[in-house]
């Protein structure tokens, strides 16, 4: 995903190609049909599948630091969306949380790493990742892959960069999400 509704893509020989549409939900509406594609043609499902909408501004957010993000979860049934079982979008409040806290599903711990202020992805998050074999009573049935579509409304870093003139390229700005520690590396509060 790239600002001014293109998207790009590299092909099998490594050839780069855009694509632009006419509208912002055109772009995202292809973007998240290609996240459910990459789902349901691969064998195995064993890590999240991550896949930006809209890419934000500002510093990409990393373990520790602390976010607040409206969200729409569901179930992934038949190759694709089932019904929703989880939403704050249309509450007041947002949902606060401090990532690497080990407070939400890992999931979500792995997939909102890098998102921006401003920036929504959208996570494809198979079973061991995020409700297991227990799944969620009434709501999430066992061993059920979800679907979140999270949108970043506010970002307080851990430790506010010194110095920056807010153009320097680091690896957190890189668009890929990085390599987050393994789960047992999260602790509690």
């Amino acid at each position: 995903v790239q600002p001014n509704n293109y998207s790009t893509f590299y092909d099998d020989q490594r050839q780069n190609w855009s694509i632009m549409f006419e509208s912002e939900k055109a772009a995202v509406d292809f973007s998240k049909q290609v996240c459910i594609a990459k789902c349901n043609s691969s064998p195995v499902l064993d890590s999240v599948l991550c896949q930006d909408l809209l890419l934000g501004e500002g510093q990409g957010v990393e373990g520790g630091d602390s976010v607040e993000v409206a969200y729409t979860g569901w179930l992934f049934q038949n190759n694709g969306l089932g019904q929703v079982f989880d939403s704050n979008v249309n509450k007041e409040k947002l949902l606060r949380l401090k990532l690497g806290s080990g407070k939400v599903i890992k999931g979500w711990e792995e997939g909102m790493m890098g998102m921006k202020k401003g920036g929504r992805r959208y996570l494809i998050i198979p079973p061991a990742w995020a409700y297991g074999a227990q799944g969620v009573s009434g709501r999430v049935p066992p061993d059920s892959t979800v679907v979140f579509e999270v949108e970043v409304r506010r970002v307080k870093l851990a430790k506010e960069c010194s110095g920056s003139d807010g153009l320097s390229v680091s690896s957190r700005d890189s668009p890929a999400p990085s390599p987050v520690p393994s789960s047992d590396g999260f602790s509690a509060d």
